[in-house]
Parts: structure tokens; C-alpha cells; sequence
């Protein structure tokens, strides 16, 4: 099939990301070596810190393959007519629209699940297991890959479903029916994702009674947050990192302790990164989080009612009937820069969060256990103390660890 401009276009966006993503990551690199600030010279010994930068080497050797791998794999998808073979395939047994629809992305998750197993199996048995991470059995990598595939054919097998029937139900104006329908998705896995999602993964299971949850009951109570559901998540299971994590609003609100955070820090250090995750609440981070992800799904899937039923869209990755799939794969294709646009500006937001959740925590506990469980977490996964600025401007969601600690300590 002879290549469209927009076919050219697609290939220059990938190429283009993939350049800029390699500079960014090489950029980082450099800093491996640099001096550690001062105020983190007690977050490494000699001995730690080598093991850090080793970590380090090793994620951005395996990046640059698997990222190079990657982006060869697409490239040859779309010269080699990748797209029209699978077109080709499904419409050799399905003729039905959303059925083809179905069949067209089933082939598309397996293949690529296939692909990407060896890299993940990899990343977890080798490197996260030379470094002491990786708490994961085969077993449990394994059923962790077909729960997760089970659930995206459920749910984006539903979504894509429903998405098909309403464009072909209501024409240009399905985007609206489209964005209320995962805007409620999306408002009932805030609201049940850890009651509903998490128990098919961990096992989740009340804080017992003690110092500790006395301490974060009077915490919560000092600052008026209303708090009836802690649990303790078993993520050594997986892996000896820590974290914690606030999901949920109103009566379904809870607060979700890693068993591994309640063995790395002492009660005081815990209450304060409690603290911080309760400045998340307060200071309506959640809610304005929710609101924007909203806003941008709708922007979304109104420039997608515009060029779905554009034959040129097909066109573009190689297909040579158009369809409402085969245009959805172009459309995602050809949006992505105004994607990394928007990730760029809400991972500036998020950023600016994490300072205010900060000084929050601050203000209403204590600025030194959040600043010493901040660095036991880094000490303890090996985290990059010298990230490149630009590298931070385009991934990080979080502060680096050096920024957190100098607004603390403002």
C-alpha cells in the first residue's frame, strides 16, 4: 500500500519522542557521578551509594533496550503493513463491527503481552532481584500478568464496547455519551478501586490496635480529618519498597500503609508521612486531580469525534478499510504529542502538591520525621539523589529528594 503523508507523520512523531527520551535519559546519566548535596550525606555510606549508582547504570542500560527494541518493533509493524495483516485476520472470521473491534485489540493486547513478558521478567528476577527488591515468586509474576490482562479485556473490552455502540448509535456526538460513561468509570474506581481492585492482588487487612494507630487516630483527630479505615498492605510480597497511599473520598476514604513503610520507620516518621498524604485531602489535590483528568478525557474524545470517521486515519498506520479500531490506534498515534504536552503540565501540578502536602505536614506535625523517613525511603530504593533538571521537568511527579528537604527546612 503506497504511504500517506500522515503515515510519515506518525513515524516522525515516534522517532522524534524516541530521540528525545534517549537525550533525556543520557542526560541523567551523566549526573550519576555527581557530589551528593550535603544536606543527603547521611542518606548513603561509600558502599550504598556505589550499589546506588550500579542500580542506576543497570535500569538505564535495560531502557535503552527495551526502549530501542520498542520503537524497531512499531517501526516495522507500520512499514511492513503489521496493521493490515491483523485487519486482514480478523476480518477473516469476524464481520461485525464491534466484534472485529474486539478481536482487532485482543490480538494486538497478546501479541504485545507476548513481546513485553520477557523485558518484565527480566527487570524483575534479574535486576530488581540482584539489588535485594524483588520479594515476587514465579508464581505470583505470573498469575500478577494474566489478572492484569483478565481485567483489561473485562474492562477495556466493556469501555470499547460501549464507545463502538455509542458512535455508531449517536454519530459525531458519541464523544459526550463516551466521556460520561468513563467519567463514571473513572469516579467509581476512585471511590472502590481499593475495596473492589487491590484485594485480586494484595491482601489488605485492618492496623491493629497499638502505638501506632493511637498515634495516627490523634493525628487525625487534631486536624479534623474524619479516619475509620486504615489497613496495612502486604507489598513485601513483591518487593522490599515502601509506600503509602491515600484512595477514596467521603465515607469510602481510606489510608493504605505498606507493611514494609511500618518496617522501615519508626511511629513518629509513619504519622508524618500520614500527615503529608492527609495534606493531599485537605488541600484538594484529589478532587482537583479528578476534575482535570476529567476535563482532559472530555478534550480527548471530542478531537477523537472529529477525525474518527476520517478515512485518512486508517490510512495512516497502513490499514486499507476504514474502520472505527484501526482509526482509534492513528488517532492514539497522532494525539500523543498533545499527550506528553499535557503530562509535562501535570506533573509540573503535581509537583507544586507535593510541596504543599509537605509544608502541610509540616505545620500541623513536624518537618524532621518527615525529612528522616523521606530519606530512608530513597536510602531504601536506591532513588537517584541527582536526578538531570530536565529529566525531573519531563518524568518527575514528585520533587527530588534534595528540593523536598530545603522547603522543610525553609
Amino acid at each position: 500500500m503506497e504511504k500517506t503523508t500522515l503515515f510519515y507523520v506518525i513515524i516522525a512523531i515516534l522517532v522524534i519522542q524516541y530521540l528525545i527520551q534517549q537525550f533525556l535519559e543520557y542526560l541523567n546519566a551523566r549526573r550519576f557521578e555527581s557530589v551528593v548535596p550535603e544536606e543527603l550525606n547521611d542518606v548513603f555510606d561509600a558502599n550504598e551509594y556505589q550499589k546506588s549508582q550500579e542500580y542506576k547504570r543497570a535500569n538505564y542500560r535495560f531502557g535503552v533496550f527495551s526502549d530501542g527494541f520498542s520503537l524497531i518493533l512499531t517501526l516495522g509493524f507500520l512499514f511492513f503493513g503489521g496493521f493490515e495483516w491483523i485487519d486482514d485476520l480478523t476480518r477473516s472470521f469476524v464481520d461485525k463491527t464491534i466484534p472485529m473491534a474486539l478481536v482487532f485489540f485482543g490480538i494486538i493486547l497478546l501479541g504485545s503481552g507476548i513481546l513485553g513478558l520477557p523485558f518484565s521478567y527480566y527487570q524483575t528476577f534479574v535486576i530488581e532481584e540482584r539489588y535485594g527488591f524483588n520479594k515476587a515468586t514465579k508464581k505470583v509474576f505470573f498469575l500478577d500478568k494474566l489478572k492484569g490482562g483478565l481485567l483489561a479485556i473485562i474492562f477495556g473490552g466493556g469501555m470499547l464496547t460501549l464507545f463502538i455502540w455509542f458512535y455508531q448509535w449517536t454519530g459525531p456526538k458519541f464523544w459526550m455519551y463516551a466521556w460520561l460513561l468513563a467519567g463514571t468509570f473513572v469516579l467509581f474506581m476512585n471511590l472502590f478501586y481499593s475495596r473492589l481492585i487491590v484485594p485480586i492482588f494484595n491482601k489488605q487487612t485492618p492496623l491493629t490496635d497499638g502505638n501506632l494507630k493511637s498515634a495516627i487516630e490523634a493525628y487525625a483527630k487534631k486536624v479534623g480529618f474524619e479516619l475509620k479505615n486504615i489497613f496495612v498492605i502486604d507489598g513485601s510480597k513483591r518487593s522490599t519498597k515502601a509506600n503509602a497511599y491515600f484512595s477514596g473520598f467521603g465515607r469510602e476514604k481510606r489510608i493504605t500503609l505498606f507493611d514494609t513503610l511500618i518496617n522501615d520507620l519508626d511511629e513518629e516518621e509513619i504519622v508524618a508521612v500520614l500527615a503529608h498524604e492527609v495534606g493531599h485531602y485537605k488541600r484538594k489535590h484529589i478532587i482537583f486531580n479528578l476534575m482535570v483528568s476529567l476535563s482532559l478525557m472530555g478534550f480527548t474524545l471530542y478531537i477523537l469525534s472529529l477525525f474518527i470517521n476520517t478515512p485518512e486515519i486508517s490510512l495512516a498506520i497502513g490499514v486499507s478499510i476504514p474502520s472505527f479500531h484501526a482509526g482509534l490506534i492513528g488517532f492514539v498515534l497522532l494525539y500523543s504529542p498533545i499527550s506528553e504536552i499535557t503530562s509535562l503540565a501535570m506533573n509540573y501540578l503535581s509537583r507544586k502538591f507535593e510541596f504543599q502536602a509537605d509544608d502541610y505536614a509540616k505545620n500541623t506535625f513536624s518537618a524532621e520525621p518527615l525529612i528522616t523517613s523521606l530519606k530512608k525511603l530513597s536510602k531504601n530504593s536506591l532513588s537517584n539523589l541527582t536526578p538531570h533538571p530536565a529529566y525531573v521537568f519531563v518524568h518527575y511527579s514528585h520533587p527530588p529528594l534534595i528540593e523536598r528537604i530545603r522547603n522543610l527546612k525553609a
